[in-house]
């Protein structure tokens, strides 16, 4: 395993000025790639102030994996590979170089053309074009590094995907306010799905990338919503006594794993979207809260204290055998399925510390792997990469991830209050 950069080197990137949040990084690999992002050229009739080239820059350091070249110290900037001179490339301690130029199609219609070179091999080694409009520049940036990383890394770029996330902001005359927001995996581009003063739990995805459900607390008691995030459109699906709670989507995005009270104890249900149908999953008189869907959707797995302490047992949909998974320490909970279905993270208490763990069903391991204070609901990046938690830094609530082989890390401190309740957007379309 490569060695660890010294944590506490910290970058701060590009942000607008009312972003949510910034981006901290705290621990990447030792021996990072070394790459020169060329600035791009653009178009005199591109009036966006959009460095897309920088936005490519700090997605491929914000992975932890590369280091990219200071522009002051390039010595040409060519924006395309038959104007790259190797040697020079070479001279500087570059492996790789990317090279691109924006192109004004028709109207606000633009086309992204781009080249990634092997500086060593004297080749070009990628290519392609992403189109849009103006206002498309950074998407079109993200989609760069998306296919840049796949090629050097061999797993699919998750910079086009979004974060999900609950703010909290309290005020003494008007008490705490809290936003549902989306943005981009640099903070960039937020959108606020919902402003309120009654709480807001439990966002998850849909898979489609278009709907998401959360937890509201507007009605007086908790009721579980359905969100389409383009258009608005909001439905309000379960508002029984008691508890409704932890949406969790299926694979297929036709059914909602949820957890209601409105029987008794806490138990596990699944809630049919089209038909509104519902089916008790599990019947325990302890509390069963926190589903998450196994990728064949045949199965689920859930935080149960019936065995007296908090710990994940998995479900099985037709059968509903119950099978007890963790056994490290006496307390895990709210646990995340990898998206190859090889294991699953999980929020794990060891020596009175809520640390974020992962345990792999295929090698038999237990590992943790942050070393944070309080740290809580894990949601993992639909490459399997990285993993998004909650957590207290100088004793506010933000976000921060790690990366599964916890080489990587960084922080998403919030400008605006405290953060939490984070969740990982799919592969978008």
């Amino acid at each position: 395993m490569r060695k660890l950069m010294t944590a506490g080197f910290v970058l701060l990137l590009a942000m607008p000025l009312h972003a949510e949040l910034t981006i901290e990084i705290t621990q990447g690999v030792d021996n990072p790639v070394p790459i020169a992002v060329v600035p791009f050229s653009l178009p005199e009739s591109a009036k966006v102030d959009v460095d897309m080239a920088k936005i490519v820059e700090d997605d491929l350091r914000l992975s932890g994996e590369f280091s990219a070249m200071s522009r002051g110290d390039m010595l040409s900037t060519p924006d395309n590979a038959a104007d790259v001179y190797f040697r020079d490339w070479r001279a500087l301690g570059m492996d790789y170089v990317l090279v691109a130029k924006v192109e004004n199609e028709f109207g606000a219609s633009f086309t992204a053309r781009y080249a990634l070179l092997d500086v060593n091999g004297q080749k070009e080694i990628l290519s392609g074009a992403h189109h849009g409009t103006d206002g498309d520049f950074r998407a079109m940036a993200h989609a760069i590094s998306d296919d840049i990383y796949e090629k050097l890394t061999n797993v699919k770029g998750a910079f086009s995907t979004k974060l999900l996330y609950v703010s909290a902001k309290r005020d003494r005359k008007t008490g705490t306010r809290f936003r549902l927001l989306t943005s981009d995996i640099d903070g960039a581009g937020e959108k606020v799905l919902l402003d309120q003063f009654e709480p807001i739990m439990s966002p998850a995805w849909a898979p489609d990338g278009e709907h998401i459900a959360y937890v509201s607390f507007e009605s007086t008691r908790p009721a579980v919503y359905m969100h389409n995030i383009k258009t608005g459109k909001r439905r309000q699906l379960t508002n029984f006594r008691g508890l409704n709670q932890s949406p969790a989507w299926s694979p297929d995005g036709k059914r909602i794993a949820l957890v209601l009270s409105k029987d008794g104890s806490p138990d596990i249900y699944i809630l049919d979207i089209e038909t509104s149908e519902l089916t008790r999953l599990t019947r325990h008189f302890s509390i069963d809260t926190e589903p998450a869907w196994m990728p064949d959707g045949k199965s689920l797995v859930f935080t149960s204290d019936r065995g007296g302490r908090p710990q994940i047992y998995s479900v099985e949909l037709r059968s509903g055998r119950v099978q007890r998974l963790t056994f490290e320490g006496d307390y895990n909970a709210r646990a995340r399925v990898l998206p190859d279905g090889r294991g699953i993270v999980m929020v794990h208490r060891a020596d009175g510390r809520f640390r974020i763990a992962l345990q792999d069903f295929q090698r038999g391991t237990f590992e943790i792997l942050t070393d944070t204070v309080l740290d809580e609901s894990p949601s993992i990046a639909p490459n399997g990469s990285m993993l998004l938690y909650a957590t207290l830094h100088k004793g506010r609530g933000v976000l921060a991830a790690v990366s599964l082989d916890g080489q990587v890390s960084y922080r998403l401190p919030s400008l605006y209050g405290d953060v939490r309740e984070p969740a990982w957007s799919p592969f978008l379309k």
